[in-house]
């Protein structure tokens, strides 16, 4: 005998269940409308959005970075969520391939809903894809090309890909000078390997041409008043600490005074007690004194008087990286003069960008560290440019750990597409029509960046493919003319691990979001009312 029970009694009221159709197909529908979102800004013709923060409409962004979109659209479907974390892992890992990674998830979840619709069981699908994806890493490693060992061709390799990366950019305008900007900046880091010792500073006004790189480090800060505007062999202690303590903090007290020598007793006794403070600095072997708080006037003039030169609130960051460019060590209590890591540099000088002074490090003891100065006409230009660059520094320095390489334009993407349909053919039973189903999804990349360049993707794809076919691997699109055209004479050149990602975190997202058969959703906390 049955209980009668509905399944639907069984939860909480107010909760929510949706089915397997149901459930995959919202789930299908939010993922797909998240990649034909970001699809259009694919390729070195692909669009720019223009993104309005809501709380504040002030805040105007306009990219074409897909981590830093997605991240910035309310998404309320789960599987939508999904994809905006794997972008932002893509950013994390990598630094670049955020949109081709949501594209190609998207193209997966669109191959994988007609097959369900024909009755294929997801399991069958998945087992397919797995196959299909290893296949893939297997041809894109074959097909990789390691310059390493050769400096002059790696570094050639390396200019390749990063006017490959800006080319989808807003820097393509002057690609060829961004490339040359960027890869001396990561080889000059080549050691270090990590990118907090190149310092990107946004100066509004000039063009993006006016841009430059400058060895050193720069501080947004000015020098302290009646100072030297030059240190030449610099001897700098970084320090955090509170040099503002010309008020008496007594917390919850009165003070009653008397007569006003009382209260200059009081403000002697302050002035002593900040200056032994200054006297403990100077013990040190110094003559810069970085602070990231404030300096009040008493403690500058004694600076000032004992010829050292004090600046003040430097941000937080640059403080962190101050230090680190400098050797030295950020310091708050100054009792152990003999203990204390300072920094060094050659030359400390005020320069001049645009209307605004800076001051500049040269010299410095961590000698690969650089600054980039962006200069662009206005703050939404200057913040893209500043993504752009990020996304090149970041595949430039995942290849110099990584030195492989592959050829981009949709030639890597077709030359996987290809093996995996080889593959296919010698496999008997269903996971062959997904497999197939995995090489229809890539080679959507190549058709959706012929698209938004606005030529006739059908026809190029095909012929891109049958070019594949006759074994010419070298082939890809070329979006100045819209023909294929080889790639490698081209030097279309994009970072083996970039792609090899893409496509092993587009398989595993696509296969989470195909594993779900419900979406459940807790039911919303019940408010009492209150009773008197």
């Amino acid at each position: 005998m049955s209980l009668g029970l509905m399944p639907g009694e069984v939860m909480a009221h107010g909760a929510e269940e949706e089915k397997a159709e149901n459930a995959r197909l919202s789930s299908f529908i939010g993922a797909i409308a998240v990649g034909d979102l970001v699809k259009s800004t694919l390729g070195p013709k692909g669009m720019d959005k223009i993104l309005v923060s809501a709380s504040n409409p002030d805040n105007v962004q306009v990219t074409n970075d897909g981590a830093t979109i997605l991240q910035n659209i309310g998404v309320d479907n789960p599987a939508a969520k999904v994809l905006v974390d794997l972008s932002r892992v893509q950013d994390a890992e990598v630094g670049d391939g955020t949109t081709s990674v949501t594209v190609l998830t998207a193209e997966l979840l669109r191959q994988a809903e007609k097959l369900i619709d024909q009755k294929m069981h997801p399991q069958t699908i998945i087992a397919g894809w797995r196959r299909a994806a290893a296949t893939a890493r297997r041809a894109l490693e074959e097909a990789a090309i390691d310059n390493g060992a050769d400096a002059d061709a790696f570094r050639k390799d390396l200019i390749n890909i990063a006017r490959t990366t800006l080319s989808s950019k807003i820097l393509t305008s002057s690609k060829e000078y961004f490339a040359e900007l960027a890869v001396d900046a990561v080889l000059r880091i080549k050691k270090f390997g990590s990118l907090e010792a190149i310092q990107v500073i946004k100066k509004l006004g000039g063009r993006l041409r006016d841009s430059y790189l400058d060895e050193g480090f720069l501080l947004d800060k000015k020098i302290g008043i009646n100072q030297p505007k030059r240190i030449e062999n610099a001897k700098v202690l970084i320090a955090n600490t509170q040099m503002d303590t010309d008020k008496i903090k007594v917390h919850s007290a009165r003070v009653r005074v008397q007569s006003s020598e009382q209260v200059s007793e009081i403000e002697a006794a302050e002035r002593k007690k900040m200056k032994d403070k200054v006297d403990r600095i100077l013990k040190h072997d110094i003559n810069v004194f970085i602070n990231r708080q404030l300096i009040y006037d008493y403690p500058q003039q004694l600076f000032t008087d004992a010829g050292i030169v004090s600046i003040e609130h430097a941000d937080f960051e640059g403080v962190e990286r101050l230090a680190l460019v400098l050797g030295g060590e950020i310091v708050s209590t100054f009792d152990t003069p003999d203990k204390v890591k300072i920094g060094h540099c050659d030359l400390i000088e005020e320069v001049m960008i645009g209307e605004d002074k800076l001051i500049k490090f040269s010299g410095v003891a961590l000698g690969e560290a650089c600054t980039v100065v962006l200069r662009g006409a206005t703050q939404q230009i200057l913040d893209e440019a500043e993504r752009s660059l990020h996304d090149a520094l970041c595949v430039l320095t995942s290849t110099v750990k990584e030195t492989r390489t592959v050829f981009g334009g949709g030639c890597a993407e077709m030359l996987m597409a290809t093996a995996i349909q080889k593959e296919a053919l010698t496999i008997p039973g269903k996971e062959a029509t997904a497999m197939e189903a995995f090489a229809t999804a890539l080679q959507q990349l190549p058709t959706i960046i012929a698209d938004n360049a606005g030529f006739d993707s059908t026809q190029l794809v095909a012929e891109l493919r049958a070019a594949h076919a006759e074994g010419k691997k070298m082939m890809g699109l070329d979006m100045e003319t819209g023909t294929v055209a080889d790639v490698q004479q081209l030097g279309i050149t994009e970072s083996f691990q970039v792609k090899s990602q893409v496509v092993v975190s587009a398989e595993e997202a696509a296969e989470m979001i195909l594993r779900v058969d419900n979406i459940l959703k807790s039911a919303p906390r019940q408010r009492t009312p209150h009773h008197h």
